[in-house]
């Protein structure tokens, strides 16, 4: 597999993790007891810690990207082992 298409995956990979990262760990102002300012929306995050979720995103993102690479090279699960169907995707049913 390509340097680059590692790369894309995982960009891929991050961008899915740090997503899936974003509602946990957060705190509303009435969670967390701080006063909120003038006009902030009550769902607001009290607490928000980007680099900390940047550095969780990284690295899971890039265990899981090592895990997608070891699977393309080895070929521990392939199209067959997702055949949930009973055939393979694309073939005419018989």
């Amino acid at each position: 597999m390509a340097w680059t298409s590692i790369l894309a995956i995982y960009i891929l990979m991050w961008s899915m993790v740090a997503f899936l990262l974003l509602p946990f760990g957060v705190r509303t102002a009435d969670e967390a007891g701080v006063r909120k300012i003038e006009g902030q929306a009550d769902s607001a995050p009290a607490n928000f810690r980007g680099g900390r979720l940047a550095l969780r995103a990284t690295v899971i993102a890039a265990v899981l990207t090592a895990v997608y690479v070891a699977n393309w090279e080895y070929g521990w699960i392939d199209v067959r082992d997702l055949d949930v169907f009973g055939r393979l995707i694309g073939r005419p049913a018989a």
